[in-house]
């Protein structure tokens, strides 16, 4: 018997580093690659043993790209930022508004409630260039073609509908004996909602709110259509590094890992909510 728990022991821990070098892999080598030239990156067969160089992120930083066909200006720090301010704002704008609409979800019944909710969560579903002609004529009219506040406001309805559903359970997962014992006590319905309801399903609200920043850090198709290049976000600004004396593959690779450090950072910062948040649910109570 003790030999058998020891072969499951040995067993799982195979299958567990099996599992990490699967999906760890395509990161490391991205990370390898960023400080690699296209000559090396390009090599057939392809080796782990290289000369290390940081002439990719220096290329980034600089803003000063040198191609076979000269020196191309890029402006991707320019497109990190854009990106940060996009999904930053744009998340706190529909946490402002689905936070609310959740809970009003949740907790009232009225007509044509759940047809509401759902309709609001299939603007998911719909794929993306269905809405960019009338968006793009509306923003034009308006005035908010190419600027931030459009952008923003196109982005929050991409979180709005991920934020609406995910919170909406965790308020109903929630005990409404809790607030009812509070407002018995004399406060008022904002009260409770801000002091009772928000504090615990604060986890929750954590969770939702860096799963709609991905998605909004994430997005292509309408910063790409709706903006110009000096508003543009890192995902639309990659599309610099294919040029006319090939793909930087070098630039990419080390644009890809300075993109993804802001969401791993935010990820590792708020993993102790997102953890809590994800299985909050799980407890019905």
């Amino acid at each position: 018997m003790q030999h058998q728990s020891t072969f499951e022991r040995v067993l799982r821990g195979v299958l567990i580093a099996l599992v990490l070098v699967f999906f760890m892999f395509p990161i490391v080598w991205i990370l390898l690659m960023s400080f690699q030239t296209n000559e090396q990156i390009l090599r057939i067969p392809p080796s782990l043993l290289f000369e290390p160089t940081l002439e990719n992120y220096r290329a980034l930083i600089t803003g000063r790209l040198e191609t076979h066909a000269g020196t191309l200006d890029i402006r991707f720090m320019q497109n990190l930022w854009n990106s940060l301010i996009l999904s930053v704002f744009s998340v706190a704008l529909a946490l402002v508004l689905g936070v609310p609409a959740a809970y009003a979800f949740a907790r009232f019944r009225f007509r044509l409630g759940e047809d509401i909710a759902f309709t609001l969560l299939s603007f998911r579903f719909a794929p993306p260039l269905l809405v960019l002609l009338p968006l793009t004529l509306y923003f034009q009219d308006l005035g908010l073609s190419d600027t931030y506040v459009g952008l923003v406001w196109v982005y929050q309805l991409i979180c709005l509908p991920l934020i609406l559903w995910i919170v909406r359970g965790y308020f109903e997962d929630m005990s409404p004996d809790i607030e009812h014992a509070y407002r018995t006590a004399g406060h008022g319905w904002l009260t409770t909602f801000r002091r009772i309801s928000i504090p615990l399903t604060a986890p929750g609200i954590a969770a939702a709110g860096l799963l709609a920043f991905i998605f909004a850090w994430n997005n292509f198709i309408f910063a790409l259509v709706l903006a110009s290049a000096d508003k543009q976000p890192v995902t639309v600004g990659a599309l610099a590094f294919v040029t006319a004396s090939g793909i930087q593959y070098g630039q990419i690779a080390a644009a890809i890992v300075l993109s993804i450090t802001p969401t791993l950072a935010l990820a590792l910062y708020a993993q102790r909510y997102l953890v809590e948040g994800l299985s909050l649910g799980a407890v019905k109570g």
